[in-house]
């Protein structure tokens, strides 16, 4: 990876988010103290604000989906570090509705000790708050750990899905109980060939044998519990695909798929990957009622990519295929009319 910002320029999230908000200024405003971003477009029906964050290094998210259709407001953190929680706080408060707000926040422990500061923070303003939490990581499910599955690719389900359901006038209830099944009707697994780039030596963050693969990394690059020989593509894809389906919970045969790049992957390699999954799932008995490709969830330039499939009741389908205006989201109101 070639970076424009050498260590020695400082930290790179401020002018990052400077020219994000330049580049979408139609559709997003920031708040640099503390750092923040909100929609300056939303539903009139809405009676609820949704607001997200996390880390940066994996944009897309959680910016790139600030608009009409999806999330009213976002914090982000610096490079793979939580939001501090007055970034929450103020995010927040510019987006609460008059049923209050819902965060969308990713199973960490920094994402959820910030986001309830400030979710203590805001009831003692009177301004009511609910979490979901999002935990769809398959490599991190193991009555061994306290922390539980990892929140990664299903973020970006769990946040379009939400967005449409608030637009319909929802109240904070109905959401938070709508967000809790969404994320539990979804399991990723993510795969790399590639350490991404530490921002600070130019280096790999760590370093694989030729042919090996690391099985079950995370979005900040934490190693799985172990390397394996790299297999055929299509023989990688099958086995993901078993844990994937055997992770999620019953129930009906339409599934959503998400194949996302971790960075360092082009949309040449994924489209091929969708292909491969998609039959995959034919082959199970599944129908791809629908996929999401590209890179919504990297990290920074990860070589690899990762799957996510939620099951998706009826009623949900609609809510997928809703318009969103947002920097990233492909889905445009002239698209779906």
């Amino acid at each position: 990876m070639s970076l424009p910002f050498h260590p020695a320029d400082g930290d790179p999230v401020a002018p990052a988010l400077r020219g994000f908000a330049r580049a979408h200024a139609d559709l997003v405003e920031l708040h640099e103290k503390p750092a923040h971003l909100v929609a300056r477009h939303r539903d009139p029906a809405r009676r609820v604000g949704l607001v997200s964050g996390g880390g940066s290094g994996h944009e897309p998210l959680h910016a790139g989906f600030l608009g009409r259709g999806m999330l009213d407001a976002v914090a982000p953190g610096k490079v793979f570090a939580s939001p501090h929680n007055t970034q929450v706080l103020e995010a927040s408060r510019k987006a609460a509705g008059p049923e209050g707000v819902l965060h969308v926040v990713k199973n960490y422990t920094g994402d959820r000790i910030n986001f309830g500061i400030a979710a203590e923070r805001l009831r003692l303003e009177g301004i009511e708050v609910r979490r979901v939490l999002v935990d769809d990581d398959l490599a991190t499910e193991s009555d061994e750990t306290a922390t539980g599955r990892r929140g990664t690719g299903a973020t970006v389900v769990v946040e379009k899905l939400l967005g449409a359901a608030a637009d319909t006038g929802l109240g904070l209830g109905e959401l938070a109980d709508l967000g809790a099944r969404f994320a539990a009707a979804s399991r990723s697994l993510a795969v790399a060939s590639r350490a991404q780039t530490s921002m600070h030596t130019g280096e790999p963050s760590f370093e694989l044998d030729a042919g090996e693969l690391e099985y079950g990394v995370g979005i900040h690059g934490e190693r799985a519990q172990k390397s394996i020989d790299r297999p055929g593509t299509e023989q990688l894809v099958d086995r993901m695909l078993d844990e994937l389906v055997a992770g999620l919970p019953e129930g009906p045969g339409e599934v959503l798929a998400v194949v996302n790049g971790m960075g360092g992957t082009t949309l040449l390699e994924l489209y091929g990957l969708t292909d491969l999954v998609t039959t995959g799932l034919e082959r199970r008995g599944l129908t791809p009622a629908a996929e999401l490709v590209g890179t919504f969830v990297p990290a920074l330039d990860m070589a690899g990519f990762s799957l996510t499939l939620t099951r998706l009741q009826p009623e949900w389908k609609a809510w997928w295929a809703a318009p969103a205006v947002t920097p990233a989201f492909p889905r445009t109101i002239e698209e779906a009319a």
